[in-house]
């Protein structure tokens, strides 16, 4: 070997040593930028020379500059990832559920249907103070407004988590087509197998979408011979190289809400929400959310049908000169039991009471309503006949299937009576709440209007009517009586699993995220120990180098002088 040849030898060391140190100065300038991967040179002896029987080195050569990266435990970081943000967010729905309800506050509800049952308590007490009658019937709207209340906020947390699944599909289609085009960039600048080097700046952007990606969605990556990646989710491919897959929303109106779920544009397959922001919301809007409605809604509907079951079996101290059914029938020729209603009656009767105001005589009129199934059931129109033929009232139906009964004189009014079948609860005739949902739940207007009319009485059945408290005391106890339409449950008991489920759900919700921080946070830590920069190791790296570049430099030196030598001989 001349010395021009170990000249040129030295030469390639001072490159190596130099492309080393800028490397080495890369990491340590991207030490706390987010995402990014330390970078190595990846060092080789350079081919060999013969001369004459001897094989000469010809020094180093920088083979490639790569990512320390693990792969395997990449893929099990998204896996995390994807797990942990579905967690949270379901936590957070969990959270903000619970602030909600305010349960054990002063505004709870709990608080209002004590409150309700209090006051109608009192008036066991003074049946007659039509004072605490309508302390009762505002209770009974305060109860029923807090209702509607958690209702509509409940609901307006399951909109906002509907809307966030909608702006998700533009942020998928963002994130995959950014994607695809680093899929391209880093495909033509490593040339495929031609080039042993990494795409380093570009690879770390795309390993940082992927991540943002999986954060979203649950997904699948592969890495392909170009240096592209396929990304899947299910069995659908997101992302081929050079080619990107967009989504859409697709709405579908359940629960009086458009709800979004977001599918492929092309095929129309939905997009699999295994884990991922896109499950926690679908999850906290649909079972969270979705599922607390509809316990809310059952819990509206027991408490509107079974208090209005035994408060339209009581009279107030006035009685009523008209009266409107409250929930209409389909069809005014349909059995009742098979008419549409939100409640259906049964088989059993009631009692029409009449009174001349001006006598104080009253007239007590039984009316049977057949739903045996055994000869002529009873329909809307049966019913408003045997109603007509009571002296002293009126009835008709309306084209919009609705019961209209009115005294037949300025000087008379009616009320009901011992309801075995249920029919006044279901028709909405003498009851005090109104609505059948948590949405709509109200209290009777005529109360509203007239507490005197509040049925706190019970007739005896015998001799001149007198107002008493024996259907408030029947009202009173309520709260703890067997429900026969929720399996002997009380209401209190349907309130209690109402927030106690919740509850349940949010703290094993808590627990759940806190795993997943936990285990991702251990992953991450590891992926730090590989592809994290230290600057202590970078520094001794660098000083390695630094005295390698030096060694070289005085290799060069010596060289020249020897070359000196020889010119001058």
């Amino acid at each position: 070997m001349s010395l021009f040849s170990s000249i040129g030898l030295a030469n390639n060391t001072l490159q190596a040593n130099q492309i080393a140190l800028q490397v080495i100065g890369q990491n340590i300038a991207n030490a706390n930028t987010p995402g990014y991967i330390r970078e190595e040179v990846v060092l080789t002896p350079a081919a060999t020379q013969k001369k004459g029987n001897l094989l000469l080195g010809l020094g180093v050569r920088v083979e490639a500059i790569i990512q320390k990266i693990d792969l395997f435990l990449e893929e099990r970081l998204r896996g995390a990832v994807s797990d942990r943000v579905s967690a949270e967010t379901l936590e957070n729905t969990y959270m903000q559920l619970e602030g909600v309800i305010g349960e054990l506050s002063d505004t709870d509800l709990s608080t209002s249907m004590t409150n309700f049952f209090n006051a109608i308590n009192d008036v066991v007490n003074e049946p007659t103070n039509i004072t605490l009658r309508n302390l009762a019937v505002l209770q009974g709207g305060i109860l029923t407004g807090d209702v509607n209340r958690l209702y509509n906020r409940v609901n307006e947390m399951r909109s906002d988590l509907n809307d966030q699944v909608i702006d998700m599909a533009e942020d998928i289609n963002r994130l995959i087509g950014t994607i695809r085009l680093l899929n391209v960039q880093i495909a033509n600048l490593e040339g495929g197998d031609v080039s042993a080097s990494d795409a380093v700046g570009l690879r770390d952007q795309r390993l940082q979408a992927m991540e943002e990606l999986s954060e979203l969605i649950d997904v699948r990556i592969k890495e392909q011979p170009s240096g592209g990646v396929a990304i899947y989710n299910g069995g659908d491919f997101l992302v081929f190289e050079g080619v990107a897959r967009e989504v859409e929303v697709l709405l579908e109106s359940e629960q009086g809400l458009a709800t979004a779920s977001i599918q492929l544009a092309d095929t129309d397959s939905p997009i699999t929400a295994s884990s991922g922001k896109l499950a926690g919301l679908i999850t906290g809007r649909d079972t969270t959310t979705g599922g607390f409605l509809t316990q809310l809604d059952n819990f509206s509907k027991s408490l509107t049908y079974e208090f209005n079951k035994l408060y339209s079996q009581g009279q107030g101290i006035n009685w009523y000169d008209n009266l409107t059914s409250e929930f209409p029938t389909i069809a005014n020729n349909l059995t009742l039991d098979q008419a549409g209603l939100e409640f259906a009656p049964t088989n059993g009767s009631f009692t029409v009471l009449t009174r001349n105001t001006v006598t104080d005589q009253t007239q007590r009129t039984t009316i049977q309503v057949n739903l045996d199934g055994i000869g002529t059931d009873a329909t809307l129109s049966t019913l408003a006949a045997d109603l007509d033929a009571v002296a002293g009232i009126s009835a008709s139906t309306t084209t919009a299937g609705r019961l209209t009964i009115s005294a037949a004189s300025s000087s008379g009014e009616f009320t009901f009576d011992g309801d075995t079948s249920g029919v006044l609860a279901a028709l909405g005739l003498n009851t005090f709440f109104t609505g059948s949902t948590a949405r709509n739940l109200g209290v009777n207007s005529q109360l509203q209007t007239d507490p005197s009319k509040f049925a706190a009485s019970r007739d005896t059945g015998t001799g001149p009517y007198v107002a008493n408290e024996q259907n408030a005391l029947v009202l009173a106890g309520f709260l703890l009586r067997p429900l026969e339409s929720q399996n002997n449950q009380t209401l209190a008991v349907l309130y209690d699993r109402l927030t106690g489920e919740t509850t349940q759900a949010s703290s094993i919700a808590r627990a759940v995220a806190e795993g997943a921080r936990v285990f991702e946070e251990t992953l991450r830590g590891q992926k730090m120990a590989t592809s994290g920069v230290s600057i202590d190791e970078e520094a001794m790296r660098m000083i390695a180098f630094q005295r390698s570049f030096q060694a070289s430099a005085k290799y060069i030196a010596t060289l020249n002088d020897l070359l000196g030598l020889l010119v001058t001989l």
